[in-house]
């Protein structure tokens, strides 16, 4: 086994050795249940790692979810002490594993395994690939030939169930034949383990019927109909069903109630919606008395649609779970995966269901860790503070997610702003230190470039994908990591990463020294800035300089400031035309390229941000920027030839320019302006400036930051 790059500790097990079931290592959606009976409630311990997914239980109580997601060929342990789960008595510990081997934003496409042992007194009880080792059965109760969750997230869930606990915790079938798996690289988890607090719902807000003969409609999406080599899964009709597609099959009519959350009962062909009262990031659990064949479904959103009740294909997921139950009994439900959503629904159908509870445990950043809280001195104020923290610890369980719901990816850029927020809130850097080492691990990125990083990462991107200018907010946000934590061996353990970088991008150099032609997707921020990248965009542009100051400025290289400077300078002259700054040049057929009369807002933001612009060499541009752009244009209408900037990246750069200049009555207004509605509404921050996406993405915590500094 290699020594890992980026300098968490190495990590040997006592005596486990990594498992999974004989000849279905790369098998697509494939679960395990693994258990050991301990006596006794002495201090125990469970070390573990694996992949992809696996839930913790002991004696039928959930205790936590990982494993904390690692780079290509290294996997993270953790360490759990289970003793004040356990009783005096017998006890069962269990151990619900996924493998699904299949590529996504959110998990890499790896061979699925499970490497644990229980540790009491310093001895090992029990431990995967040894003489006494975990009892295994395939956990056939979860279906697998189901759609993927979304394009970015693998697949959704749906069981058949007999009566009993927890899901997976209690089913011990037909032992399972396990095989040895390839050594594994195991390094130290470093960021905080997670906080799990299980959350009931506040309310029932309405009670429907349905029945079939609804719309009917097609779920098409990417994450159905493009399953391929590139994107995999099973193709639409390998699949057992399609529960977004059986959902649309109903007709639905809800009415509005206020109702209690609790002991309802739903005779078969009725539903009912339940709010969380804001909107959070867990697992889903119900308990149930129901009767046999009953079937339920669990539909959730972060917004209740105007029909009053989930969308179940809402945002390009398969938001909903599905229980068929096979015989009369309690069953105590929780889904495998988290899921983020304020409102849930539970249909039934075939056979009456009493809901005794609907809840989630709750994963979360350890919220005991946040040592740095300010009070708000109002309460409008108070209500974005939390909002902006609320979306920071969903936003930062083991790297730093764009959002826990649709993707749950650790994007690049997103980190740059959600990284200060950790070190801001908790006083250390834990999450971003892994989450930045996670690039380093491995020897290269499947499908990607030579040089180039992911966009996201850990993730497969087989079909080629990636951001330039992503890759430079990496090395951008490195050079502040280094400025917060002083940490020089992670710097130095990135130097030839950054350098391949550096010298895979100078290749787009055109003779001016801008970068032109860049391959795959060009990203500027959501808004029109993003229809003008092509062929030389000057936002790109204006972050290389930044980029090649902060590469200059974490190894001493002087040329690279140079350059950069030249480059600043480059810009100003061809970019800037008297007014403001122009978004993009187009080639003009003669080897030359000529100005196009594109302006947006967002790139007046970028030549700012970056210093291409300061308020002393472009004065007129800064007041123009301060006084008549912002969240008042919608009122006054100024300038409306230049498109709006979106939430993510402009307003954040714009609210940052703010906070350097000093002008905090300014900020705290136009935070005011833009954060009011979505704290109000959710109780998170959102994609964009409207509910279009994600009501809850990690780089909108940085709200938190600013509100810090301030008060």
């Amino acid at each position: 086994m290699s020594q890992p790059k980026g300098l968490s500790a190495p990590y040997t097990f006592l005596a486990a050795k990594p498992v999974w079931e004989d000849g279905a290592e790369t098998a697509m959606n494939r679960s395990l249940v693994f258990f050991a009976d301990v006596t006794g409630n002495a201090p125990l311990s469970l070390h573990i790692a694996g992949h992809t997914r696996y839930q913790i239980f002991v004696n039928d109580r959930f205790i936590a979810a990982g494993p904390a997601r690692c780079g290509h060929g290294y996997f993270r342990t953790e360490e759990y002490d289970l003793t004040d789960r356990l009783t005096d008595g017998a006890n069962a510990v269990a151990i619900l594993v996924a493998g699904y081997n299949a590529n996504s934003f959110y998990l890499t496409d790896q061979p699925a395994f499970l490497c644990a042992e229980l540790i009491r007194g310093g001895a090992v009880l029990f431990a995967t690939g040894t003489d006494t080792p975990f009892a295994a059965t395939v956990y056939n109760e979860r279906i697998t030939k189901v759609q993927r969750y979304s394009f970015q997230r693998p697949f959704t869930e749906a069981y058949e169930l007999t009566a009993g606990g927890l899901c997976g915790s209690a089913k011990r079938g037909t032992p399972v034949a396990l095989s040895p798996t390839a050594p594994k690289n195991f390094i130290r988890r470093n960021s905080p383990y997670c906080e799990y607090r299980e959350i009931a719902a506040r309310s029932r807000v309405a009670d429907g019927e349905t029945h079939p003969g609804g719309a009917g409609k097609e779920f098409h999406d990417r994450s159905i109909d493009a399953i391929s080599e590139l994107l995999k899964g099973f193709p639409r009709e390998e699949l057992d069903f399609c529960a977004v597609e059986e959902v649309y099959a109903l007709a639905q009519t809800v009415a509005p109630c206020d109702g209690v959350p609790e002991n309802v009962t739903l005779a078969a062909g009725h539903s009912a919606v339940w709010d969380m009262g804001v909107n959070t990031t867990g697992y889903i659990r119900l308990r149930l008395d129901a009767k046999k064949g009953a079937v339920v479904y669990a539909i959730y959103n972060e917004r209740l649609p105007e029909q009053g009740y989930p969308d179940a294909g809402r945002d390009s997921c398969a938001n909903v779970v599905k229980w068929t139950v096979k015989e009369d009994g309690y069953y105590d439900l929780l889904s495998f995966e988290p899921y983020t959503y304020r409102f849930i629904q539970v249909i039934v159908l075939n056979a009456d269901v009493a809901v005794r509870t609907v809840s989630q445990f709750r994963e979360t950043y350890p919220e005991k860790k946040l040592a740095n809280l300010h009070a708000m001195p109002d309460e409008d104020l108070e209500k974005i503070y939390r909002a902006a923290v609320e979306t920071f610890v969903q936003n930062a369980t083991d790297v730093f997610m764009d959002c826990p719901s649709r993707e749950r990816a650790g994007w690049l850029c997103d980190s740059y702003f959600t990284s200060r927020v950790e070190r801001e809130l908790t006083g250390k850097s834990l999450v971003e230190h892994d989450f930045l080492e996670n690039f380093l691990l491995p020897e290269s990125f499947v499908g990607l470039p030579e040089g180039m990083l992911p966009m996201c990462y850990p993730s497969d991107h087989y079909d080629g994908c990636f951001i330039h200018n992503w890759a430079m907010w990496y090395v951008v946000e490195l050079k502040e990591y280094l400025d917060r934590t002083g940490d020089k061996a992670l710097i130095a353990a990135a130097k030839e990463r950054v350098y391949r970088l550096v010298d895979f991008t100078a290749k787009y150099e055109n003779t001016d020294g801008l970068l032109t032609d860049l391959d795959s997707w060009i990203f500027v921020e959501w808004s029109e800035a993003n229809d003008y990248v092509r062929d030389v965009n000057y936002p790109t542009n204006m972050l290389y300089s930044l980029f090649l100051d902060s590469v200059s400025a974490m190894y001493g290289d002087t040329a690279l400031a140079e350059k950069a400077k030249q480059l600043r300078a480059t810009i100003n002259d061809k970019s800037f035309d008297g007014n403001f700054y122009v978004d993009n040049a187009v080639k003009d057929g003669q080897g030359g390229f000529v100005n196009t009369r594109n302006r947006t807002e967002t790139c007046q933001y970028y030549a700012f941000f970056t210093g291409t612009a300061t308020k002393e060499t472009r004065p007129a541009l800064w007041q123009t920027m301060l006084n008549d752009f912002g969240p008042g244009r919608a009122e006054t209408g100024a300038y409306p030839e230049i498109p709006k900037a979106n939430a993510f990246i402009g307003n954040y750069l714009r609210l940052q320019l703010l906070f350097r200049e000093g002008l905090y009555d300014k900020l705290t207004e136009e935070i005011r302006a833009f954060f009011l509605p979505m704290a109000e509404a959710t109780g998170t921050l959102w994609e964009n400036m409207t509910d279009f996406a994600s009501c809850n993405h990690g780089f909108a915590s940085h709200v938190a930051w600013w509100l810090n500094k301030i008060y």
